[in-house]
């Protein structure tokens, strides 16, 4: 069903966000930005088609990073196809702090996947 979706992005949910954005910015040298979203602050790291987000939040482990499959459109049909094949929604088709819509979801270990497409693109496919 994903075969056609890449991987857009990897979230980490972090206790500092500062804090965070200095270790990959300044220790490793990555690009970060820090963005105002509509749910407050994030930041941003683009490494070619790849994202990494970093959202401050309480977080235990395992809670992060989340895999994010970046798709084209057809949020909803995705949605559907998952819950028809028994996998569990953790989180129901809602806006990403950008504007465009995410779907969260978990493998059977429990691992969180997420499903993300722009602002813009048509939610049926």
């Amino acid at each position: 069903m994903l075969a056609h979706a890449q991987v857009g992005a990897i979230v980490f949910f972090v206790a500092v966000l500062d804090r965070t954005v200095g270790f990959y910015r300044d220790t490793l040298g990555l690009p970060v930005n820090e963005i105002d979203g509509h749910d407050g602050p994030f930041a941003l790291a683009e490494l070619g088609d790849l994202s990494l987000v970093f959202i401050q939040r309480p977080a235990k482990a395992g809670d992060s990073p989340v895999v994010v499959f970046r798709l084209d459109g057809g949020i909803d049909d995705y949605a559907e196809a998952l819950a028809a094949k028994g996998v569990e929604i953790v989180v129901p088709v809602s806006e990403a702090p950008d504007g465009g819509l995410t779907l969260d979801f978990v493998d059977p270990d429990r691992n969180a996947l997420s499903l993300y497409q722009p602002p813009g693109a048509p939610r049926r496919g």
